[in-house]
């Protein structure tokens, strides 16, 4: 009788889990609350972390002495980059063994570790999973160009020579651009997108989709949390190799994103894999539409989580952007969003340089309030934000004027192919100062000591100088800093699911300085407001509108409306309850 009632009791507890999500989502009014729509990600790049071993390189117990600062920032998800054995041709996202950890970066057993210590502090961890293409070290690469008539040939995309040359295809890393790279071990020419060194699987390809599928099962069964599917958008390849028009490659998504059966490897995807575990899915970029976007992440299709779309992120250029082009590209997502699926928040990762730097003002004057403006813009937007490590510091651009400094192989690439095609040096190096991937990925600064306490050794990457005032330990002492405030703005978040949930308005939709909008649920209804300018400016507001409690401002001052009208000062942002 004792086992039978333990059984009972077992199955009631069992039940009640596996329906905490929905009613959760009774009491709150909210039918489709989830954790990853709640989750607040921030992206953590190994590599630039923490050196535990004076090599110069972030690794896994670096990251692991380190996990009470993640937990102290409040966040409820870490996205990892990837941290499998690789050549590092491009830091990692060249991978030779799936199953492995990079040697660099330590163990398996540093590993389980670090997810041990991460959910023990409430921590979900997201995996990258670079399965567009492998390192060309990888096995499966090695076997696949030893023979026409090997098992693995299949497992990527060839074309014989004697055919002549393959269809042309643009590559974003080669030195010429030239996607199409000759190897005379079999006499055929193998497809790479990114460097030579990454060869792009063939999805086409069932065997090579199962090895996927176990590989993406591996680490479910370790207890991992989620994937972020990099650069998969690309993985559909149409096979018949049609040619493209002449200067298709000033905007090749067009033509590589989202070919045939995509949709199909994502469904399976999510049959074999993602419906087995309580795990989230994002892959890196959104297509070409919202309709893209949508058949990704519309649950009644079961492929994904959410989209991950570059039309914001993409703005910021050296001159400049439109503050009235990012309100109407994060607007216009929004209501297609609105009713079914869901999105991702961000202006910053590892691909691209300081978000301050960016979409801010990194001088000395505006550095820390736009810091904060941009992070209260993240934190505020329906969808799940993600961040990513160092933004929380203000962290800048290193501007470095040598490109033996550089260690971006998309950088070099280009600045060899520029030599060789007699380009613009000077305007080049002037141009990565701003845009080099290399200016996010310089190593955090942690304190004032020699190298900013990332390392004993010599880092792997230059470290930007000015880490003797812009560090976390400083910050943390300074309850006005950065850091401190991004603190309050997740636990704002987590206070208020209105700002997870919430309808979006766009307000003032004409003000070229301005972004103001509300966001509000089951009755109630906050005002952000936030000014992407160096000047003070003024908004213009609904008159019904009536101030409430302010619930964060990145200065000192209160805002009063008259007739409708307030005035922000530069870089200002507020988040107000509205009467």
């Amino acid at each position: 009788m004792y086992k039978w009632l333990l059984a009972v009791l077992l199955m009631v507890v069992v039940f009640a889990a596996c329906n905490n999500e929905k009613k959760e989502a009774v009491a709150t009014g909210i039918p489709e609350a989830q954790w990853w729509k709640e989750a607040v990600v921030y992206q953590l790049y190994p590599r630039s972390f923490k050196d535990s071993d004076g090599d110069g390189v972030g690794d896994l117990k670096g990251i692991i002495s380190k996990l009470d600062y993640l937990k102290s920032l409040g966040v409820t998800a870490v996205w990892l980059n990837p941290i499998y054995e690789s050549p590092n041709d491009d830091n990692g996202y060249d991978i030779s063994d799936y199953r492995a950890i990079m040697k660099q970066f330590g163990t398996m057993e540093d590993f389980d570790a670090l997810l041990k210590g991460m959910h023990e502090r409430g921590i979900k961890v997201v995996m990258d999973l670079v399965v567009n293409h492998s390192s060309d070290e990888h096995e499966w690469f090695k076997q696949s160009r030893s023979a026409r008539t090997n098992k693995y040939r299949n497992y990527y995309h060839w074309w014989p020579a004697e055919k002549g040359k393959p269809t042309p295809r643009y590559s974003l890393f080669d030195v010429n651009h030239d996607a199409w790279m000759y190897d005379s071990v079999t006499n055929a020419y193998y497809l790479h997108y990114f460097s030579r060194k990454q060869p792009d699987l063939n999805w086409e390809n069932p065997e090579l989709r199962k090895e996927v599928h176990n590989i993406m099962k591996f680490w479910a069964d370790k207890g991992i949390d989620g994937f972020r599917l990099d650069a998969f958008q690309f993985a559909a390849k149409d096979t018949t190799w049609p040619a493209f028009p002449a200067g298709y490659e000033k905007n090749f998504l067009l033509y590589y994103a989202v070919g045939p059966h995509l949709h199909d490897y994502l469904k399976e995807i999510n049959t074999e894999v993602l419906s087995k575990y309580n795990v989230m899915s994002v892959a890196e970029g959104a297509g070409n539409s919202f309709k893209d976007a949508h058949d990704m992440v519309d649950a009644s299709r079961k492929e994904l989580n959410m989209a991950y779309a570059f039309d914001g992120v993409d703005l910021a250029k050296k001159d400049g952007y439109s503050i009235l082009k990012l309100k109407e590209i994060f607007t216009k997502w929004d209501s297609a969003f609105a009713t079914n699926g869901w999105l991702s928040i961000f202006l910053a990762n590892h691909d691209q340089a300081r978000l301050v730097t960016r979409y801010g003002n990194d001088s000395p004057a505006f550095r820390e309030v736009s810091s904060k403006m941009l992070s209260t813009f993240i934190m505020t937007m329906r969808g799940t934000p993600y961040y990513y490590n160092g933004d929380e510091l203000g962290m800048t651009n290193i501007r470095m004027d040598k490109i033996e400094d550089y260690n971006d192989v998309a950088t070099l690439n280009e600045y060899k192919h520029l030599v060789a095609t007699g380009g613009n040096i000077p305007q080049f190096i002037e141009t990565i100062k701003f845009t080099c991937r290399d200016n996010g990925r310089t190593p955090f600064q942690w304190d004032n000591s020699v190298n900013a306490g990332f390392t004993t050794g010599k880092p792997w990457l230059k470290i930007n100088q000015n880490y003797t005032t812009i560090n976390a330990a400083v910050q943390d002492k300074d309850p006005n800093s950065t850091l401190n405030y991004f603190r309050a703005l997740v636990q704002l978040r987590k206070d208020n699911k209105v700002l997870v949930y919430g309808k979006y308005e766009l307000l003032d939709k004409r003000n070229p300085n301005i972004y103001a909008y509300t966001r509000s649920l089951n009755g109630k209804t906050v005002l952000i407001l936030l000014n992407f300018t160096n000047k003070a400016n003024a908004v213009s507001l609904p008159t019904t509108i009536q101030l409430g409690k302010t619930l964060i401002n990145n200065l000192s001052n209160t805002l009063t409306l008259t007739n409708g009208s307030t005035t922000l000062q530069p870089y200002q942002a507020c988040v107000i309850e509205l009467n």
